[in-house]
């Protein structure tokens, strides 16, 4: 392919290389999934019922876990998880790079947040960074298996066993995920998962918790329906953050093909690596070693030493050409307001707030064909090659 120019960009009046935009994303709802909601409808349980059971059970299986707790969402989620496994007060160790909620629902636990950095090719929570934050009041760690990629599992278990620590997984974007071979379901004291709409499993709203231990997961239920034991017996305060039969269902049945989407997820992400990785002035997300990531985002880095543009006209001119871009995240959460004092407190994360003036994310979904990925990684490097140094 010829180095384009300039003037070859479609921003300037050049030819896209789309006629029409690639979708970013593939969401709402099959036959299929309308169906199995209309019958509960139909049926009148509304309440969590037997589709909430069934999600449960089926997704604990799938993600290798013992036990599953559907939610309201994926925020209850993570209160559900830091309210059974924290006390107030608790040192937690987490990224500062990560949706809001991972840290914000520490933060409402009551927890003393400490932000550490994470690895630059995979976006992951640094485990090196993770120990050398470690103090005599350090209760747990609260890692993101962000954009879909498994952090560094076997180094973070290392770490919780050597000091004693919980382990929260916040897979929000990690739906079917391995590690070594293994669902992540299998690892840590708990993983919270969101079920928004643009998930890979999207039920517009919708969570699940799942974990390994019998006891934990009785008492997790208990604080998911006001600390209720039995009828109108409360032995502890707890909330309201039942999901629906209703989406039960609809989760159930997006289930069904979740494991196939994944796969193609993996198959368009392999066609991404493989072009990429020739594209001067863009680098491709490096999986953590070991890990089989859900892809949930495909995240790139431009290199603004090889760039004559910041990584926002880069994303302008690449939008013109039909490729549809995002950027997760535009800040570091250490630079986010609500966050100032906790940051005050804690070291910059260079790596973050790195990331955030350089990441951008490309379609990656499993209606996208391998012509659409290769059109992508054409755009890429038209794009690249014209604001090349």
């Amino acid at each position: 392919m010829t180095t384009a120019t300039a003037s070859d960009l479609a921003i300037n009046g050049g030819t896209p290389v789309f006629d029409a935009n690639v979708p970013f994303m593939s969401v709402g709802l099959t036959d299929k999934d309308i169906a199995a909601a209309t019958e509960v409808l139909q049926s009148g349980m509304l309440r969590a019922a037997s589709k909430c059971a069934a999600l449960e059970e089926e997704f604990a299986k799938q993600s290798d876990a013992n036990f599953g707790l559907t939610c309201a969402n994926g925020t209850c989620a993570l209160q559900l998880a830091y309210g059974s496994l924290l006390e107030r007060g608790d040192e937690v160790i987490t990224p500062a790079w990560t949706f809001i909620a991972t840290v914000s629902m520490l933060v409402a636990a009551g927890a003393k947040v400490v932000f550490c950095d994470v690895l630059e090719d995979s976006y992951q929570a640094d485990p090196a960074d993770i120990e050398r934050l470690i103090t005599p009041n350090t209760k747990a760690i609260a890692v993101t298996h962000l954009y879909g990629i498994p952090v560094d599992i076997d180094a973070i278990e290392a770490i919780a066993k050597k000091h004693n620590l919980k382990v929260i997984y916040d897979s929000a974007q990690a739906h079917l995920a391995e590690y070594n071979g293994k669902g992540i379901g299998a690892f840590g004291d708990a993983c919270t998962y969101s079920f928004y709409a643009t998930k890979n499993l999207g039920t517009g709203e919708g969570g699940m918790v799942t974990v390994n231990d019998e006891e934990l997961a009785k008492n997790m239920g208990f604080l998911r329906s006001h600390g209720e034991t039995g009828k109108y017996l409360h032995e502890s305060i707890g909330f309201n953050y039942r999901m629906n039969d209703i989406t039960g269902a609809i989760g159930l049945s997006k289930l069904e093909t979740l494991g196939e989407e994944t796969n193609r997820r993996r198959a368009v992400a392999n066609i991404y690596a493989d072009r990429i990785d020739s594209i001067e002035g863009v680098l491709r997300p490096v999986p953590t070693a070991g890990s089989n990531p859900a892809w949930h985002l495909y995240t790139c880095r431009v290199e603004l030493d090889k760039l004559t543009c910041t990584r926002d006209e880069f994303c302008a001119a690449l939008n013109k050409e039909g490729v549809p871009t995002a950027v997760h995240y535009p800040k570091p959460l250490t630079e986010q307001p609500v966050f100032a004092d906790i940051a005050k407190a804690s070291d910059e994360p260079k790596v973050a707030k790195k990331l955030a003036s350089i990441v951008f994310c490309i379609p990656i979904h499993p209606k996208l064909s391998d012509e659409q990925a290769n059109g992508v990684c054409d755009a890429l490097a038209k794009v690249a090659g014209a604001f090349a140094k």
